[in-house]
């Protein structure tokens, strides 16, 4: 008898995390999307081109993970004032996460200008070098805008106003595919700029899309009440050192993650432009996939944060419970379209045999951590939603740093397994964080049930 009140509960906890999930996911499958466009337009202007943003791309992604981490400290601060009914305040959190972003906006553009250090110091092959550099100096003038970009989707998200996310990312999707093409290849009287021509159509793509979501904040009425630009503030050291409390181990947890995958590339760079461009299409795919458990982890900080700040523990724990149901389901179809249809999918991503047979190796390895990565997904953003940000920093560093890579570098540079050897390091790496995390939010949530 006790079992129905208990599958009713979980159903609708559910209900309403999908609600908030859907235009999340469909966001951030939009967002990854521009990458996978990216791929797909070097495939078709050559291996040597794919390989260059592939190195590219995995700069760039240090940039992104950065401004993600960080700026993932607005929603649960959002969430959590929204759930304890003070709306008013969440203005002054905006406006001061505005002056974050701007800062590490334009601090990640001097990086991204100056990144030729880091390809040497990978061992990057010298012929693929030029192109990358050409791509980071296109994309660099999109960071600052990605960074405000952030700060707008954070906003709207811990109010739960998810479908602008969706909205705009799919505009800028449909921006970014004539625009790339025109300036990659030429086309329509533009100068063939290669490489180079991407990273520029992504930093342009960026910056239209900033201007329709701030348009969207001064109209919406979803934010009239907020009052978002009433006002102006100078930056406060004391709400942006709140801000940074919460989103450097964050974004130091995220860089972690996203750390493993990038020095995975780039160790892979050295091996040569066939591993290189394989590599690229399979952890797009797999970037892919991982929008999902991302969009709902994104969404169960909210539903979690929603629960602090009522003060419900009960309600924090099915948030959580929903959160990981929701993603078991969603990976599990994952790794079916992984495992199944891996050939037909590496020649959509390229037109280079020697390519594409090496990527669906990948895609199946993919396959295998698909549940990993979604379980260290949902756990994480339970956790972003509690605020509790210095243990889970702890066990992602230990996880994909003690684990992952040496596990990978062990298998693929010194037994000589090459990309699938690095490939089984993801998968360890990913698994333990998977566990660990878990952990943590079942001992911690328990721990407020019981308070």
């Amino acid at each position: 008898m006790k079992s129905v009140p208990v599958f009713h509960r979980l159903r609708n906890e559910m209900r309403a995390t999908s609600a908030l999930a859907l235009p999340l996911v469909l966001g951030q499958l939009s967002s990854m999307a521009m990458n996978v466009v990216d791929t797909i337009l070097a495939g078709r202007h050559s291996a040597l081109t794919q390989a260059a943003v592939a190195i590219g791309t995995a700069v760039w992604s240090v940039a992104i993970l950065s401004l993600i981490g960080v700026m993932m400290a607005v929603p649960p601060s959002v969430a959590q004032l929204d759930g304890a009914g003070r709306r008013l305040e969440i203005a002054s959190v905006f406006r001061q996460s505005l002056w974050l972003a701007t800062a590490m906006g334009w601090g990640l553009w001097g990086f991204l200008r100056h990144a030729d250090w880091l390809l040497a110091l990978a061992g990057v092959a010298a012929d693929v070098q030029p192109q990358a550099l050409g791509f980071l100096d296109g994309v660099s003038w999109g960071a600052p805008a990605l960074a405000l970009l952030l700060c707008f989707r954070y906003l709207s998200e811990g109010v739960s106003l998810t479908r602008p996310t969706m909205v705009i990312g799919f505009v800028g999707l449909v921006f970014l595919v004539p625009l790339g093409y025109a300036l990659m290849f030429g086309a329509w009287g533009l100068p063939e700029m290669g490489a180079r021509g991407l990273g520029l159509a992504t930093s342009l793509t960026l910056w239209c899309q900033v201007i329709a979501f701030a348009l969207h904040l001064s109209r919406g009425r979803g934010y009239v009440d907020l009052q978002l630009y009433a006002a102006w503030e100078w930056p406060r050291w004391k709400p942006i050192a709140q801000l940074l409390k919460i989103g450097l181990p964050m974004g130091f947890s995220v860089f972690m993650e996203g750390g493993l995958f990038i020095a995975t590339a780039l160790i892979i760079g050295s091996l040569g432009t066939i591993p290189t461009a394989a590599h690229q299409v399979a952890v797009n795919l797999a970037s892919v996939t991982f929008m999902v458990p991302l969009g709902v982890a994104m969404a169960t900080t909210v539903r979690v944060g929603n629960a602090v700040g009522r003060g419900d523990a009960a309600g924090l724990r099915w948030a959580g419970a929903a959160g990981y149901a929701i993603t078991l389901i969603t990976q599990a179809v994952s790794a079916l379209i992984l495992l199944f249809g891996a050939p037909w999918i590496a020649t959509v991503w390229t037109s280079d045999a020697a390519v594409a047979a090496l990527a669906v190796q990948l895609m199946l390895l993919a396959a295998a951590f698909q549940f990993s990565d979604g379980i260290q997904a949902a756990s994480a953003g339970a956790l972003r939603g509690m605020k509790d940000t210095r243990m889970p920093m702890l066990i992602t560093v230990l996880a994909y740093w003690g684990l992952g890579m040496p596990m990978g570098y062990w298998l693929g540079i010194v037994h000589g397994q090459g990309a699938a050897g690095m490939w089984v390091g993801l998968i360890v790496g990913l698994t333990g964080a998977a566990v660990l995390l878990s952990w943590r939010f079942q001992v911690l949530s328990k721990r407020l049930l019981l308070a």
